[in-house]
């Protein structure tokens, strides 16, 4: 028979996904597979209204090769093409609409054709120099279509008897960028199977070679060739779940995800409504080893009618629930020309916010029924909700904040904060937190202790991200977040203040000279009324960050230097106030130094470095000479 040409715009795509569109050869089996899959599917449907469409031979898929000859064959007893289906699906690069799907690509816009025979065929020009189709479709006759490319095609009759569709690849010969005798080897193509066909619902056969025992000859053995089922066929997932043991999820979640443990939780449902999909998801019990570095690839698997996509979808699910492995089986998902993008559709989002929503519900669950495995999974996983509600500019916040944990001054374990403010005193209208390295020593720090005294409670924030979380969060329904270690802490009865009042009046001249003798290093020295038995301490200014920030910001390769608007506070019950007032009044020349000293001793209970260790220690010398005159 006579070549025929392909269409203009035909030969314009042909070009366009060989060399533009594919960005992984190995492609070409997923979608020959598949096809193969739909032919079956549409064979099966067919035959429950017309019998002679039945099959003798259980619906499948085989694969054979001819490694002498280089040729890949992939056969299905589905329901076959015709002439007319051949002309149309092969003779027409995606038939149904050509010239629209030739301009949206020059427009670079994505497509859903998922499905569409004639696409997905032609990947399998990237490896084949020679494609040869034999078809029969019912009672009509077998046919042959033969193509090298954009030379064109012919068509012609064959003898052939069973209904279905052969297809064999004649291989391109290896060059420097490509080995393609690679689609040759049996392993090779039972591994591409392995990882995206494996859940195709009908068997994927091809002959192996095993070595079995010779009969009546022990320790002698032979090489045979079996037939092998390549795929597993049912996924986990689309089976009831109540035939699934702990060990089957368990089992499942190792092979395919590549942890050692099992999982602290898994998430396994469907839904059916606007957008249909399956989920099965797991909440990791350790904290994968690069997690926290940019090699981490966040996003679920994607599958499409059971057939694999992608291994790493993060618009399926929220970055702030990017610990979360598992996949999503769907087919409303609109999918680009070589199914490797996902296209930005409504469906995309509700299943987003979906996902979200159960693993919210999962998570609102084991927090109120299994509260240490909960705490176990936050002290994991805890970080990356947090950086959610700093994310976006808080808007995340009402969806993560309930979700969040703070160790607690009162409790002395972790709380939310919706147990803090259950248990709030009565007008009180700020939640108090202290931000530190560890709990031990926040529970040192000077400041809290007439807070803890006065029976309100403080928690303690113990990660970088904690001071920048509640600046975007702001509030918890309605009560504002305040700093220990800031100025403005006000926990004072009016006699308190009134004596405070009267103290700085009294000491007005020696405050003032410890002002301007630390002029550079702080915003003010003042009689303190939060200290107990601590004779000193540092607050940051309320204008300004606090000073847990300031070393953070420290740490951060920059050039710019940040830092903390500081005031010094004096304890006025304690000795050293005595001492101050005493040197005032004999010794003034010496209050620079002693000013000095306690803030050096303020900077070191904070956690920073004295600014000058050797002038430091001469200073203590001198005074502790002077004492003893």
């Amino acid at each position: 028979m006579a070549k025929k040409q392909f269409k203009t715009e035909s030969k314009r795509l042909l070009d366009l996904m060989i060399n533009s569109i594919y960005t992984n050869k190995e492609i070409f089996l997923r979608e020959l597979i598949s096809n193969a899959s739909d032919a079956l599917d549409k064979r099966h449907y067919l035959s429950l209204t017309d019998n002679t469409l039945a099959s003798e031979k259980p619906l499948s898929i085989s694969i054979s090769i001819d490694k002498e000859n280089r040729i890949l064959i992939i056969e299905d007893n589905g329901i076959g093409m015709n002439k007319k289906d051949l002309e149309e699906n092969l003779g027409t690069i995606a038939h149904s609409g050509s010239m629209d799907f030739k301009n949206a690509l020059e427009k670079n816009e994505e497509i859903d054709i998922i499905g569409q025979f004639g696409v997905g065929f032609y990947s399998a020009f990237m490896v084949a120099q020679k494609i040869v189709v034999e078809t029969k479709k019912t009672d009509e006759p077998g046919y042959r279509w033969v193509s090298s490319g954009q030379d064109g095609y012919t068509i012609d009759e064959t003898d052939r008897q069973d209904i279905g569709t052969k297809i064999s690849l004649h291989l391109r010969e290896d060059s420097e960028e490509t080995y393609y005798s690679e689609y040759l080897d049996k392993y090779t193509i039972e591994s591409l199977v392995k990882k995206y066909s494996d859940y195709i619902r009908y068997p994927i056969t091809m002959m192996v070679e095993k070595s079995v025992e010779v009969e009546g000859k022990e320790g002698e053995y032979e090489t045979v060739e079996e037939e092998k089922t390549l795929n597993t066929m049912v996924p986990l997932w689309r089976r009831n779940k109540k035939d699934i043991t702990e060990e089957d999820y368990n089992s499942f979640y190792k092979s395919q995800f590549g942890d050692w443990n099992n999982p602290l939780e898994v998430i396994h449902y469907s839904l059916e409504g606007k957008v249909n999909y399956k989920a099965l998801l797991y909440i990791p019990s350790k904290v994968p080893f690069d997690f926290y570095s940019k090699d981490y690839q966040a996003g679920l698997q994607l599958y499409s009618k059971g057939v694999f996509i992608m291994s790493d979808a993060k618009d399926m699910i929220p970055p702030y629930y990017n610990f979360v492995k598992g996949l999503i089986d769907t087919d409303d998902v609109s999918l680009n020309i070589s199914r490797e993008i996902l296209q930005q559709d409504s469906q995309l989002q509700a299943i987003n916010k979906s996902v979200s929503k159960r693993i919210k519900s999962t998570l609102v669950n084991m927090l109120v029924k299994e509260r240490e495995k909960y705490e176990e999974f936050f002290q994991n996983f805890g970080y990356a909700l947090k950086y959610g509600v700093y994310s976006d500019y808080g808007m995340h916040k009402k969806e993560l904040q309930d979700l969040l944990l703070f160790y607690s001054s009162k409790e002395d374990k972790y709380v939310t904060l919706k147990e803090y403010k259950e248990r709030m005193l009565e007008n009180q209208n700020e939640i108090y937190y202290a931000s530190g390295t560890s709990i031990e020593q926040i529970k040192k720090i000077p400041q809290l202790e007439q807070l803890v005294d006065k029976g309100y409670e403080v928690l303690y924030f113990l990660d970088n991200i904690d001071e920048f979380v509640i600046m975007m969060m702001r509030d918890y329904d309605g009560k504002v977040f305040q700093s220990a270690q800031k100025a403005s802490t006000d926990i004072e009865s009016e006699e308190e203040k009134t004596e405070k009042e009267k103290l700085t009046q009294d000491n007005k001249g020696l405050f003032e000279d410890l002002s301007k003798a630390l002029a550079d290093k702080v915003k003010e020295v003042r009689i303190s009324s939060r200290l107990k038995t601590h004779p000193v301490c540092l607050v940051a200014d309320d204008m300004g960050i606090s000073m847990e920030m300031e070393k953070y910001l420290a740490q951060l390769p920059t050039n710019e230097e940040v830092k903390a608007t500081k005031i010094l506070e004096i304890n006025p019950d304690h000795e050293i106030f005595k001492v101050l007032q005493k040197v005032y009044e004999t010794r003034k020349d010496s209050i620079d130094d002693y000013a000095d000293l306690l803030y050096q001793q303020a900077l070191l209970i904070e956690g920073f470095p004295v600014d000058d260790p050797v002038d430091f220690s001469n200073k203590i010398c001198q005074l502790m000479k002077e004492a003893n005159n």
